[in-house]
């Protein structure tokens, strides 16, 4: 499921390890939402779509 090198650079038991990468993705999540998906929105326009009527 995960790396070995990233799970096994973690310390301590099962547990913590678990913990850690939960941690991890939620800060990953967060910093996706609050700064990298707005900067593309902005950059690409996406909001600016047309569709015409027929």
């Amino acid at each position: 499921m995960i790396s070995t090198l990233i799970w096994n650079a973690l310390p301590g038991p099962a547990l913590v390890r678990v913990l850690i990468l939960l941690v991890v993705i939620a800060a990953v999540v967060f910093a996706l939402f609050e700064y990298v998906f707005p900067w593309v929105s902005e950059a690409l326009n996406v909001q600016e779509t047309t569709v015409e009527e027929t």
